[in-house]
């Protein structure tokens, strides 16, 4: 139960303003998204008795404000958007402004007990943001491998720009390698993740940016937060198809790369793979189940500081 006489505050966050809603019936005000106007406002909330502040992830307009608030020790719930569309719609309220926005988060907060987010620290925010950038970068290089073909009569000036591109990621992934040799405690889990067969450098330096999470957590919370843990749609004597949704994009694209490896060299994971096979699972039935499998499997070797064995699984 929470505690009735402590407040939830909603914040709306936009690129140039922040809109906060103080409960319910509460004060609201609209402030600058602006470091300076952000600690007076933070400063202000020192004397009030707050039982939590929750704000939509937004992208990353949302950080500076989180930042501020878990600097002065103000608890932060950050959510996804869309549930807190659902719990709208679920209230009754289908309006859409910036203040019933911010109201809608304090009744949020207040209506479901929601977990701490604890802001990343400048260096995991630098990893994430290496690892996204050498994304962009590859995603531009396939397409300009595609024009050089359909374009001959521009193919020296495209692959001038396909040389500064592959120049670029080998430079990111200097500075990838270089960051995650500067942390013992990076250096520690990369070698125990890449142990296991499957998993590369990419998709390690991926769980590390991006799945703060792993080891710390059991394997149905883990598979939540990815977004593999399978979904029951049944109804009295029906018995739906079960499906994922939601999680983290960014690790389930890497986690089904090295899933694909691990379902031919990693014997766990292809025994696990060609016995739904053989059993009459579909194949991307079976490969979502192999990396649900995968990431148990890599959640316990970090949990437990050990390397990969054959008969770990």
């Amino acid at each position: 139960m929470q505690t009735e006489n402590k407040e939830f505050i909603g914040i709306d966050v936009s690129k140039k303003t922040l809109d906060i809603a103080i409960g319910q019936n509460g004060a609201f005000e609209t402030i600058d998204n602006e470091p300076k106007v952000i600690r007076h406002f933070v400063s202000s909330l020192e004397q009030k008795n707050i039982s939590q502040v929750i704000i939509e992830s937004t992208g990353g307009l949302e950080m500076p404000v989180i930042k501020a608030l878990s600097e002065a020790s103000i608890p932060v719930a950050l959510i996804n958007p869309a549930r807190v569309r659902h719990f709208a719609k679920a209230t009754g309220l289908y309006a859409k402004t910036d203040r019933l926005d911010a109201r809608i988060l304090a009744l949020y907060g207040k209506s479901i007990e929601l977990r701490p987010y604890s802001p990343p620290s400048e260096e995991k925010l630098e990893l994430s943001d290496l690892g996204s950038r050498r994304r962009q970068l590859l995603e531009i290089i396939v397409a300009e491998k595609n024009r050089f073909q359909a374009m001959p009569r521009l193919q020296e000036h495209i692959k001038k720009h396909l040389t500064w591109l592959l120049e670029e990621v080998q430079e990111i992934e200097a500075k990838i390698e270089a960051l995650l040799i500067s942390s013992e405690e990076w250096k520690e889990k990369r070698e125990l993740l890449i142990s296991c067969k499957g998993v590369g450098k990419v998709t390690a330096f991926t769980l590390l940016a991006e799945l703060p999470e792993l080891g710390s957590v059991n394997r149905k919370e883990i598979a939540s937060l990815v977004g593999v843990a399978p979904m029951n749609h049944d109804s009295g004597r029906r018995r739906g198809k079960r499906t994922t949704h939601g999680g983290r994009s960014k690790v389930r694209s890497v986690l089904y790369m090295a899933t694909l490896s691990a379902t031919r060299y990693n014997p766990a994971v292809r025994k696990f793979y060609n016995r739904l096979i053989e059993n009459g699972k579909k194949k991307m039935v079976a490969l979502v189940a192999a990396m649900r499998k995968l990431l148990t499997i890599l959640n316990a070797m970090i949990k437990n500081k050990q390397l990969w064995q054959a008969d770990f699984a």
